[in-house]
């Protein structure tokens, strides 16, 4: 299996460490980002180890979701040997917003 991350997914990746730089400084970001890749590894490896995502349920798609150091939040979707990262959030932001962007 391999991992491919949306563009969205990517931007939303990149605000958060971006975010964590600002308010933490590079060795606090470092450490987000290796949580991060961490995280596509253990998909890699288990895929179906995230929860099937209720919040979207409507989707043709099933999404499951994982997440990463406690506060961020990896949605995804496994297509054949792909797993597609579709969207990558702050827990404390309000989900149902951050899921209709998906």
């Amino acid at each position: 299996m391999r991992v491919e991350w949306t563009k969205d997914a990517i931007r939303q990746k990149d605000q958060v460490a971006e975010y964590v730089r600002q308010q933490f400084g590079y060795k606090r970001k470092r450490k987000f980002v290796q949580d991060v890749n961490k995280a596509a590894r253990m998909l890699m490896r288990s895929p179906y180890i995230g929860q099937i995502d209720p919040l979207f349920e409507g989707h043709a798609a099933t999404y499951r979701s994982v997440i990463v150091n406690g506060l961020n939040k990896m949605v995804y979707r496994i297509d054949g040997e792909v797993i597609y990262i579709a969207a990558f959030w702050d827990t404390r932001m309000e989900p149902e917003e951050q899921a209709a962007r998906v």
